[in-house]
């Protein structure tokens, strides 16, 4: 078991421990079509999300990621070139932030792919995934195989929920 000790614009102090091997053991019944490494590198969160977080998360996750060079959010560094993002404030308005992960469910994805494991939260935050899981049936059943113009900014939201959004 490793502790990990958060220092970040948001959070400074926070400390968890990795339980669980990374990329492995997920709970029964979530499994993401794409790794966290895999979403920066498509482009996500117009290149502006865990730009400050980069010494929690391993150097590798850095290498390929689109990010915003100007820091402010880039729509064009997103791999559908939409915007497809409420802000930080509309999710803590809607109650979508839980437990310590304060930037939302990505941030609680890249902790739990690390091997971060805080049950109650997990299972919330496994349950919010799997209900999205409807948008990727809408873009099945109203677009062509291979249309990547139809409907961009729902697949667009599927890759930032560890969808596969190329299909």
């Amino acid at each position: 078991m490793r502790e990990v000790v958060v220092f970040d614009k948001m959070q400074q102090g926070y400390r968890y421990v990795l339980t669980k091997p990374v990329g492995q053991d997920f709970d029964v019944g979530f499994e993401p079509e794409l790794t966290p490494p895999q979403m920066l590198a498509m482009g996500v969160f117009e290149g502006k999300y865990l730009n400050d977080c980069q010494n929690e998360f391993p150097k590798s996750w850095w290498q390929n990621a689109r990010l915003s060079q100007s820091g402010k959010a880039e729509v064009w560094q997103n791999c559908f070139g939409v915007k497809s993002r409420m802000s930080l404030g509309e999710w803590q308005q809607k109650g979508w932030i839980i437990g310590p992960d304060v930037r939302g469910w990505f941030q609680w994805y890249c902790r739990y792919y690390m091997g971060r494991r805080l049950p109650e939260v997990d299972a919330v935050q496994i349950k919010r995934w799997k209900a999205f899981r409807r948008h990727k049936k809408q873009v099945e059943k109203n677009c062509f195989v291979g249309d990547l113009e139809c409907r961009k900014k729902q697949r667009q939201a599927l890759l930032q929920w560890a969808y596969n959004p190329y299909f």
